[in-house]
């Protein structure tokens, strides 16, 4: 049995510096390789009554997966289809509105090859990714894209990396093209991704968190300090906002108001709501973004805002511990 040789730090950092010299290499190969075809292929995409079909088997195939879910995230419907099951019935999820982006770095892929007459009888529009312009897949594309290095960072020039890491590139390069044709903004981004940051930040509104009813802590101005601070502490948000019979926005008493008048020696029970509350507090309309209430909160240092409507009736509570339960802080 043959034992490896001791481990070699120096020349396993040599080795990864190697490796991204050559992927780099690899990648900007990839420049002067593209033209008419990578724009018919955008093209045709963009144009694409269906969705874009991507295949590929080993390496290849785990690239298309990435590929496919990179082009749905950015506006381009798109889903994978492996080639060995679709000779086998999955086939049928290809119909002829779709573009089928087909991957393969030798383009001689059994499987592929196995399923080109019947692609091409269904009249879907081929798009091939290949490092062998001459190969089989090549030929029967409609448009082929160049995906060629010159050689694979693995020392032994056998497992897939640099090739890898053009295909890669090559369908950020398509989904790139393609979500400036369409004219994708960071709202249809967040609209693909309501659970990530930035569909928080974008998609979220001081609606969809603000605390209603009898959850707000409401005083009229003629109520006593006293009770007012028994509404306080039964609502547990810190603060009372002083509404008159219209639920029109007054002002609002916090725990920091409070501790101000103890301070000042301020005899809390000969006076009412309208003697200590802060007048005009910060408001946000329902409507806004909650990212927005965020931004309020952090830039006047306060923990709570007023949700109002047109006449500044007031609406609702939207508390910072609620907007970072809901991440978007």
């Amino acid at each position: 049995m043959n034992h490896p040789p001791p481990f070699d730090a120096p020349r396993a950092l040599a080795l990864a510096a190697q490796t991204f010299e050559i992927e780099a290499a690899a990648l900007r190969g990839l420049i002067p390789r593209q033209g008419e075809h990578f724009a018919r292929a955008v093209q045709a995409m963009l144009a694409c009554r269906g969705r874009v079909v991507v295949m590929g088997m080993g390496k290849s195939g785990h690239v298309g997966r990435k590929i496919a879910a990179t082009l749905a995230s950015t506006g381009t419907p798109a889903f994978f289809v492996h080639p060995a099951e679709a000779s086998h019935g999955d086939l049928g999820m290809v119909t002829p509105a779709d573009v089928v982006l087909a991957i393969s770095n030798s383009g001689e892929s059994d499987e592929l090859a196995a399923i080109l007459p019947t692609l091409r009888r269904l009249g879907v529009v081929l798009v091939a990714m290949t490092g062998k312009p001459e190969s089989t897949l090549a030929r029967h594309a409609d448009w082929a894209l160049s995906s060629a290095v010159d050689q694979e960072a693995c020392p032994l020039n056998l497992a897939p990396t640099a090739s890898t890491t053009a295909q890669m590139a090559l369908g950020d390069a398509l989904a790139v093209a393609l979500l400036d044709a369409r004219g994708f903004k960071e709202e249809d981004f967040a609209r693909s991704h309501p659970g990530g940051a930035l569909g928080r930040k974008l998609l979220v509104h001081v609606s969809d968190l603000m605390r209603t009813g009898e959850a707000m802590p409401c005083v009229p101005p003629d109520l006593g300090c006293v009770p007012m601070m028994r509404e306080m502490s039964g609502k547990g948000l810190g603060a009372a906002v002083v509404v008159d019979a219209e639920q029109r926005v007054l002002g609002i008493f916090t725990d920091g108001d409070l501790r101000r008048q103890v301070e000042r020696g301020a005899d809390l029970r000969t006076l009412c709501a309208a003697d200590v509350m802060h007048r005009q507090p910060r408001t946000i309309r329902p409507d806004a973004l909650a990212a927005a209430a965020a931004a309020m909160m952090e830039a006047h240092r306060i923990t709570l805002v007023l949700v109002v409507d047109g006449t500044q009736r007031l609406v609702g509570l939207l508390p910072i511990g609620d907007l970072m339960r809901a991440k978007v802080v």
